[in-house]
């Protein structure tokens, strides 16, 4: 595999049993490159949420084959899915999953302490930077239950990067923002991949945040129909 290529899919394909076996991904193959903005689009029920579960290693009952930065992961623990999870993938759901009680800097530094690389020092230093880059570090010391929705999904997004992740993947991101909130984290998105490299993977229902990412992959009934 090349050393740009961050994700690699190669036929996919899942069922779901309930009771009798229905197909709800098909041979789904594609790859994402360093600095690539990729979004999957399709309508809900398509496949494209439980597509994203298998390629973020939290579903693991699939058919075909994944690798995240080379390495397969058909082939890995459970342990070590969870340490890929942490290392090489940041998440930004639909709803931020902030600890209310803690203040922004700590839920930004949380991943980095359960990684535990870095001292508390230097990770509150790395977590600084990401709030400056996403013009919140003024409210590094709020606690995240004073904070607007708009406010607590880009605080999400910098506690997606401070692993430095091969690939941020997100489910939704901007589900549950107004419109100048979602066009603030896609300029952020958009900014990381293009000034940055870094890799996205955005699941979204939102056909205007998908058009304006740099490739879209559709889907229809758990195929991919368009890779443009």
């Amino acid at each position: 595999m090349k050393n740009d290529i961050v994700l690699m899919a190669q036929s996919i394909t899942k069922y779901f049993t309930d009771p009798l076996p229905v197909k709800v991904l098909d041979d789904v193959s594609f790859q994402i490159s360093k600095g690539e903005f990729t979004s999957i689009a399709g309508k809900s029920g398509c496949g494209k949420s439980t597509l994203l579960y298998i390629l973020s290693t939290m579903d693991t009952d699939y058919t075909g084959q994944l690798w995240i930065g080379g390495q397969e992961m058909k082939i890995k623990t459970e342990k070590e899915l969870a340490a890929v999870r942490n290392e090489k993938i940041g998440f930004v759901f639909q709803f931020h999953y902030l600890l209310n009680e803690f203040t922004v800097l700590k839920n930004v530094m949380l991943p980095g302490q359960k990684l535990a690389k870095l001292s508390d020092k230097d990770l509150e230093e790395k977590a600084m930077l990401h709030l400056k880059q996403l013009d919140i570090e003024s409210l590094a010391k709020k606690p995240a239950y004073q904070l607007s929705g708009g406010e607590k999904q880009r605080v999400a997004i910098a506690r997606a990067l401070i692993n430095d992740p091969l690939i941020i993947m997100g489910d939704e991101p901007t589900g549950n923002l107004d419109k100048k909130n979602s066009d603030i984290v896609f300029d952020i998105f958009a900014k990381l991949s293009s000034v940055y490299g870094q890799s996205m993977l955005i699941v979204t229902h939102d056909e205007e945040f998908a058009k304006k990412t740099g490739r879209t992959i559709v889907m229809e009934d758990g195929r991919i129909i368009s890779s443009g």
